[in-house]
């Protein structure tokens, strides 16, 4: 499913424009990454979790030459899936 049809799925579900569908969708990702940004986590219980980990420095290898790269330390989003979203996953998976 891309952005388009997540919009029209909610609209639909809503029962409001797509328009005001793709409004709610932009700020629920801008609450998201501003809160992000400023090293909070976002819990959407029966959801899950979004955070943000430090990823260590590291030397990597260019695939085609073999040359080793550093690669430097960075922040990066995290999502780990809530208790009851995954037991619905695997209940759907099934079918």
């Amino acid at each position: 499913m891309n952005k388009a049809e997540l919009i029209e799925k909610i609209a639909k579900d809503a029962s409001i424009t797509k328009t005001q569908a793709n409004l709610v969708i932009d700020s629920f990702t801008g609450a998201v990454t501003a809160t992000l940004k400023k090293g909070d986590k976002v819990t959407l219980v029966g959801f899950g979790t979004f955070s943000v980990t430090a990823r260590a420095a590291r030397v990597g290898r260019n695939p085609q030459t073999g040359a080793a790269l550093k690669i430097k330390a960075r922040k990066v989003p995290k999502f780990k899936a809530g208790k009851d979203f995954v037991s619905k996953m695997g209940k759907t998976a099934k079918k």
